[in-house]
């Protein structure tokens, strides 16, 4: 175990010491390539071909197929550390890992799919996703329904759509969609090949988050085979576990790991940073110091939420329905906090920090992407507001 690990009260044990020993290499490689990225918008390759090569991309897939099987808890230690390195890139890969530890618990998909999906990432490094979004509709949390159509011919079907927010799509070979089934009200999720009527369209451009690759995927008469209707909103398989969301904190985890990387690039340089006007760098002046440690309660607030959330969902299946607000907390508290932290460092290093030859100013930006992802603040606030309502009125009834 490194020192920098040993020092990390949240790696408990030597698995999880070389989960994150893995993602800190490969988050050292990503750091020199993100600005390239992030300047350019471009896809990063490269960090994918070492993910596969590095093992990443099956941390989640179950041992019986070759995986290594990661617990919520394993996934999220990996997730942030990665992010030190490339945000972008983290965010983009945690949706892959992410869905697979989903999967694991829901049995969402046929098996005899799940198992040759699994089977594929562990032989080649297969990625997935998810998409649901669309400009009409907006989030799918929001209930709207598909305007991609799926619509019934021989021995299958034929779809047809626009998805937004489509990440990881410039490197997928397979991914599942949502459509609404023409002649129903009913809605299915389908499991697509890249190929024949599938393409990229390369609109992302955005202030943050700028190498993820989401792009607008496109369908037109999409043919998908019978057996790839993964689900169909009324006809519910009884298999069919409930999703109780503990995945989504892969994504709290990846803005908590810009923000550690934000705020020891501030130390670093108050350590080193002494104007001619001082005999001592500014670590030491109070008013900096005072900052540093507003960053750091900050993080260990928002770190101690995560990890406690992750670890009860790991330890007490039988309470994960009842944490679902614990989950929502711990993505608020992060995001939020990976803000501040971030704007924190920024004061630290000054008008220096504004420098593209600086990673600040990226990371500035990455982290508001966080306020955009599910859950939404509002959504999560909410939902407290009615368990705290609910619970005091049953204590006076």
């Amino acid at each position: 175990m490194t020192d920098s690990i040993g020092t990390d009260i949240y790696v408990r044990n030597e698995r999880e010491a070389e989960i994150a020993q893995r993602s800190d290499r490969l988050a050292a490689r990503f750091a020199d390539r993100s600005a390239h990225h992030d300047t350019e918008g471009s896809f990063p390759f490269a960090n994918f071909a070492d993910l596969r090569e590095a093992g990443y991309l099956k941390l989640t897939v179950p041992r019986a197929y070759g995986g290594e099987e990661a617990s919520l808890y394993e996934l999220v230690l990996a997730q942030e550390r990665l992010a030190r390195g490339d945000g972008s890139t983290a965010l983009a890969v945690g949706w892959s890992v992410g869905l697979l530890h989903q999967l694991r618990y829901t049995n969402a998909w046929p098996e005899s799919l799940y198992a040759r999906f699994c089977r594929e990432t562990v032989e080649t490094g297969a990625l997935i996703n998810h998409f649901a979004t669309e400009r009409a509709t907006g989030s799918p949390s929001r209930g709207g329904r598909p305007e991609t159509k799926a619509v019934a011919t021989e021995g299958g079907w034929l779809l047809s759509g626009r998805k937004t927010y489509s990440t990881l799509s410039p490197i997928l070979t397979c991914f599942t969609v949502s459509a609404a089934i023409e002649g129903t009200e009913e809605t299915g999720e389908f499991f697509v090949r890249s190929g024949s009527g599938v393409r990229v369209e390369e609109t992302w451009n955005t202030l943050g988050m700028r190498a993820t690759g989401s792009h607008d995927v496109v369908l037109e008469d999409v043919f998908v085979p019978d057996d790839q209707l993964v689900h169909r909103s009324g006809a519910p398989r009884e298999e069919r576990r409930p999703d109780e969301g503990g995945w989504l904190l892969h994504i709290p985890a990846c803005y908590i790991g810009i923000a550690h990387a934000a705020r020891s690039f501030a130390i670093n340089f108050a350590q080193q940073y002494r104007p001619n006007s001082l005999t001592t760098p500014i670590a030491e002046l109070p008013n900096i110091r005072r900052q540093i440690g507003e960053m750091e309660i900050a993080l260990v607030t928002a770190r101690t939420v995560l990890y406690s959330v992750a670890d009860r969902w790991d330890r007490e299946p039988e309470r994960r329905k009842a944490l679902k607000p614990e989950l929502g907390l711990a993505k608020h508290v992060a995001t939020n906090q990976a803000i501040s932290i971030v704007d924190i460092a920024m004061r630290i290093v000054g008008a220096a920090s504004l420098s593209r030859s600086l990673p600040l100013e990226r990371m500035y930006r990455d982290v508001r992407a966080g306020l955009h992802n599910p859950p939404m603040d509002d959504i999560v606030v909410n939902g407290l507001a009615q368990r705290a309502l609910d619970e005091v009125k049953l204590t006076h009834t």
